[in-house]
């Protein structure tokens, strides 16, 4: 019984730990949407990634807006970016995302919102006779286990999103591949045909000639 509740203990502390909203949005044309997060006390850090999983040239416009529309970042034709700030206000953060750049080509986001809590005001539950350097030893190991969840994840997102681009440049080119393919047979129809029209026009010709 005591593996299963030290597991629990884990996840409730990762959970209190790190607070994250992970998401797929579909942006349409000339698109401006924004999603939204709260911060309830200064200091707190907000991670925030996202990227361009397919559509047009795999860029968007984004920015990032704190209380008192205070523009904290902003960029234009970023295919992906990643980022962490600490919260100088309490209050709500807007998270834009804007596809005004394209006319007809919707963009699939995925994205991450994530405000961790650096506070130790949670503290495990210590086992009788554990010394207070026990404890704070597996408060460490507990935190590195969450960062180290974290880059797995971020890596993860990293090369899916490879994937899903090198995808659609596999598809892109092998679309063109095959129209090119179509227009060069029918380029060689078209060449092939009009050999034998000058051929039966000469040969034409010629027996008018004779005659």
């Amino acid at each position: 019984m005591r593996l299963p509740l030290l597991w629990i203990t884990l996840l409730g502390y990762i959970l209190f730990y790190v607070s994250a909203t992970a998401l797929t949005y579909k942006l349409q044309p000339n698109e401006k949407t924004c999603f939204f997060s709260y911060a309830e006390q200064k200091g707190l850090k907000l991670a925030f990634y996202f990227a361009v999983q397919s559509g047009g040239s795999f860029d968007v416009d984004y920015s990032v807006v704190g209380p008192g529309d205070k523009v904290i970042m902003e960029g234009q034709k970023e295919r992906q970016g990643d980022f962490v700030f600490t919260a100088k206000d309490q209050g709500e953060y807007r998270f834009c995302f804007d596809n005004g750049i394209s006319t007809f080509a919707e963009k699939m986001v995925d994205f991450e919102i994530a405000v961790e809590n650096e506070s130790r005001d949670a503290r495990l539950p210590s086992k009788q006779g554990s010394s207070p350097e026990q404890t704070s030893a597996l408060e460490e190991s507990i935190l590195k286990v969450s960062r180290d969840l974290s880059t797995i994840n971020r890596n993860q997102k990293y090369f899916r999103t490879r994937e899903n681009r090198n995808m659609s440049t596999v598809k892109s080119t092998e679309s063109r591949i095959f129209n090119f393919s179509v227009a060069e047979s029918a380029l060689m129809i078209a060449m092939a045909g009009l050999q034998v029209f000058i051929v039966r026009y000469f040969f034409q010709g010629a027996r008018k000639g004779y005659v």
